[in-house]
């Protein structure tokens, strides 16, 4: 059986057990429908140019876990933030997993999607925000049918959150094959703070699907600092898309470290709906072996006074494949705005691909909007030079990566994930580099 039509069959017999007076029991009904005609995105979409998804719908997925998986934190310990205090909301095989979380409902809701959907006083958060800016698209509507397990997070206004909240999702091979379909809804209210750090991880070699969907809103001065960590085994595929809705004033930083798997498509949208809006999309990527990894952005400025940047630096070995397709768009509306769009690759192999398209589809006349893409390979001068103050070959290249992806990285704001991250890329390039940038 193909996979649509196994999704297909499934959702009937997941409908029969969800309560028909659920908020959201239409929205589930109509995204099914939008799924059952588009299918799964092909080549033949301008979006998915790159990006094939052919060889990993192949096997033969598991839609809802038979087994209960039981994990010990000494197993995983090393995929949290352990060395800093944080809220965690961890997902085993698509399942809450409390003996791992640490949530809470102290002033705010750190919690399960689950309880905001089947409890009264969480219904109109529910009916104001969920799906409410993420697009009709057929990956998306697929993942709002079967939503059900995820992250719920509400920031009240006026509140900083004292410390990160990590959401992180584990595959554990317990199946021969699995597809998961998190759905995060996380509302941050007027002036309010928060730092979000998110994972999926597998733990076997087992193919593993996960199609992940988060919306993110952004009220008048909130701030938003988020955070992807994507280091993943090479059986695994995540299809993840963000969306992030901005009133005015607010600034939201999305960062997104694309070390691993088999293959990656990050869809990260923006909306500034507000005047004074400030967006900041920034991506590290490391690929190897015949890894695939998609960036696909759009930062869609209606309100005036806005500023976004993006910062994408890719750096692509052996058979591997890149692309980068980003996009700025401005209403006419959308005056006096800095636009920035900048995207810089070096290939490490010969065989190694990259695929870039920065557009900007502009309709106001008081703008300062630039982007800029490069693709090339190592400085062999630079390398040279190095190699020439008694710096071996290996170590010359690894200090030459660690520069050219340094400007995305100090702008990580906690310290402690930014010594993980240099380490993790440390750990990339086959180097111990001795020092933390």
């Amino acid at each position: 059986m193909k996979l649509k039509d196994k999704l297909l069959s499934s959702y009937l017999a997941f409908e029969d057990h969800l309560d028909a007076d659920s908020p959201i029991h239409d929205v589930r009904s109509e995204a099914m429908r939008q799924f059952e005609t588009e299918g799964f995105p092909t080549r033949k979409q301008e979006a998915w140019k790159y990006t094939s998804l052919n060889s990993v719908l192949k096997p033969d997925y598991s839609i809802f876990p038979k087994l209960e998986s039981a994990l010990e934190f000494k197993d995983v310990k090393k995929y949290f933030l352990y060395d800093v205090d944080t809220y965690k909301i961890v997902f085993v095989d698509g399942v809450y997993n409390s003996f791992l979380s640490e949530t809470t409902h102290d002033g705010m809701d750190v919690c399960l999607l689950t309880a905001a959907l089947s409890k009264d006083r969480y219904k109109a958060v529910i009916e104001t925000y969920f799906n409410k800016v993420a697009p009709k698209d057929s990956m998306t509507s697929l993942n709002t049918a079967f939503a059900r397990e995820g992250a719920y997070i509400f920031i009240p206004k006026h509140r900083e959150v004292e410390k990160p909240i990590e959401i992180i999702n584990f595959s554990t091979g317990n199946e021969a094959a699995l597809m998961i379909q998190p759905r995060n809804l996380i509302v941050v209210g007027q002036n309010a703070h928060v730092q979000i750090i998110e994972r999926h991880q597998s733990l076997s070699d087992n193919p593993v699907l996960t199609n992940s969907v988060t919306e993110i809103f952004a009220e008048q001065q909130a701030y938003v600092d988020y955070y992807k960590i994507q280091n993943d085994r090479e059986s695994s595929t995540l299809i993840d898309s963000t969306y992030i809705s901005q009133e005015r004033g607010s600034h939201c930083r999305v960062h997104t470290f694309s070390l691993g798997g088999k293959l990656t498509r990050n869809n990260l949208n923006f909306y500034q709906k507000g005047p004074g809006c400030d967006s900041t999309l920034n991506g590290v990527t490391i690929l190897e072996n015949k890894q695939h990894v998609d960036h696909n952005t759009l930062v869609h400025h209606y309100a005036p006074n806005c500023e976004s940047h993006q910062d994408y630096k890719g750096l692509y070995d052996d058979s591997s494949v890149g692309v980068f397709n980003g996009k700025v768009y401005v209403e006419k509306d959308a005056q006096k705005l800095d636009a920035f769009q900048q995207n810089n690759n070096i290939l490490i192999s010969d065989k190694a691909t990259i695929n870039a398209k920065p557009q900007l589809e502009i309709f106001a006349d008081d703008v300062k909007c630039s982007h800029g893409c490069t693709i090339g390979q190592f400085d062999e001068e630079a390398l040279f030079y190095l190699q020439s103050r008694g710096i071996g070959k290996k170590e010359a290249r690894a200090l030459l990566m660690y520069a050219f992806a340094n400007n995305v990285l100090e702008s990580v704001k906690i310290p402690e994930l930014k010594s993980r991250i240099n380490k993790l890329i440390a750990n990339k390039i086959g180097v111990n580099l001795g020092f933390d940038l």
